[in-house]
């Protein structure tokens, strides 16, 4: 890997994966081992941006990218100037990139026309990657509609596999930035949340522009808060009442820099998600209690509205909503042991993440966003590697820590923030 490449030297669906299974809601790993070249881009071109300073920033500041570091880029075909940029970006300090190139027809093929015995196949491409690399940068290539009727045997068998290679990746300490974090603007997602690409595109990267150093400062007081709590309560207007405790538990922050300390921790502090901006902790088992009502919940492409989540002892044990549940309840009802586990609960801190009004966007980072994540928890630091994920997230929701509240009304309570009120 002493060389750039805009073409695939080999397994790279099944490194893209790897990196799918790095993000926060459920893995969908592809499992190819075949060699692949870059795919015409599928459907418009991703509105113009200031590509070279966001990959300055992702490759020095986020990442922090050295001489001599191996450097997996990861993207769809839209995303060639960005990456280019990144790739750039890792030559200028010294490092090696390898640059893949992923589409959604190669990862919708490879289980239409690969036959299903190769699901449980090892991806020993993906592990080697993953027992070489440094650092790994992905921008959310994946399509929500893409792997849609697909068995959900299938993606659960794939996405198995890569729980080994996933461990690797904790252990060596890798360091993943993943560009997106639910606003990436393709096609789809525009449609879904009925905005154009140039105003999904500007939310997006007015939040990765955020003030870092009020970032880390604002994610170090709610830490200290979640840190030294006991019980968190969250309600809405909407319905939702719900409490867990979190006493004793790791409080972790994705303030969009992975630090020395971060380095040192290892594990789940090394990842970070743009645009940045969230303390997150992950529950004492069996302690979730109560309702989660969310207004809308995007799921495979298709819109849930009225999702209501009820739990007891730390269990699910109702799931409704006004609208079809569709594919969501046929995946839940595949999935395996710790699908029904309460998994995190995700404050998010970002003031410069501005949605339309009445916009269905969910956005984890948003500076008082409250989302409460059922099943894999991994990211968080937590220890449920089960291959389902469900994000929703509260609107005004009011979140306190033993009588202390953090957020009220969907917005960060001050002196917690600073400028989060924009």
């Amino acid at each position: 890997m002493a060389h750039h490449s805009l073409s695939l030297l080999g397994s790279l669906a099944a490194v893209a994966a790897l990196a799918s299974a790095c993000t926060k809601e459920r893995p969908q790993a592809t499992g190819t081992e075949s060699a692949a070249a870059p795919a015409a881009t599928e459907g418009a071109a991703a509105p113009a941006a200031d590509y070279k300073s966001v990959a300055h920033r992702v490759v020095t500041q986020s990442a922090g990218v050295s001489e001599g570091d191996l450097v997996l880029i990861s993207g769809s075909a839209d995303d060639l100037p960005l990456l280019e940029d990144i790739a750039v970006e890792v030559a200028k300090v010294g490092g090696s990139s390898l640059v893949s190139i992923e589409t959604a027809s190669l990862s919708r093929r490879l289980y239409d026309e690969v036959p299903a015995k190769y699901d449980s196949k090892e991806p020993r491409f993906a592990m080697n990657i993953a027992k070489n690399v440094d650092v790994m940068i992905s921008t959310e290539w994946g399509e929500g509609k893409t792997l849609k009727g697909v068995p959900a045997e299938r993606i659960i068998a794939r996405g198995k596999t890569f729980q080994p290679i996933m461990a690797t990746m904790r252990k060596r300490g890798i360091r993943f930035v993943s560009l997106g974090n639910g606003l990436y603007p393709n096609a789809e997602r525009s449609e879904l949340f009925g905005m154009s690409r140039d105003d999904l595109s500007k939310v997006m990267y007015e939040g990765i522009d955020a003030d870092y150093a009020q970032l880390v400062a604002t994610g170090a007081e709610i830490q200290k808060t979640l840190a030294k709590g006991s019980l968190v309560h969250v309600t809405s207007p909407g319905g939702t009442d719900f409490k867990v405790s979190i006493k004793g538990r790791p409080v972790l922050v994705s303030d969009g820099v992975i630090s020395a300390e971060d380095r040192k921790r290892g594990g789940a502090a090394t990842s970070v998600w743009l645009p940045a901006g969230e303390v997150y902790v992950t529950p004492v088992a069996g302690t979730a209690e109560g309702v989660i009502v969310a207004d809308h919940l995007f799921y495979e492409g298709s819109r849930i509205d009225g999702l209501r989540l009820e739990f007891k002892a730390g269990r699910m044990t109702s799931m409704t909503a006004k609208s079809d549940l569709g594919s969501l309840k046929t995946f839940y009802d595949a999935s395996g042991e710790g699908k029904d586990l309460f998994g995190v609960v995700d404050i998010g801190i970002n003031p410069n993440i501005h949605v339309p009004e009445g916009s269905p966007v969910n956005v984890w980072s948003r500076a008082g966003a409250v989302t409460l994540s059922l099943g894999n928890n991994t990211w968080a630091g937590g220890d449920n590697q089960v291959g389902f994920g469900l994000p929703p997230e509260v609107p005004k929701a009011t979140l306190t820590v033993d009588g202390r509240e953090v957020v009220k009304d969907g917005k960060l309570v001050a002196p917690l923030s600073v400028a989060s009120q924009h």
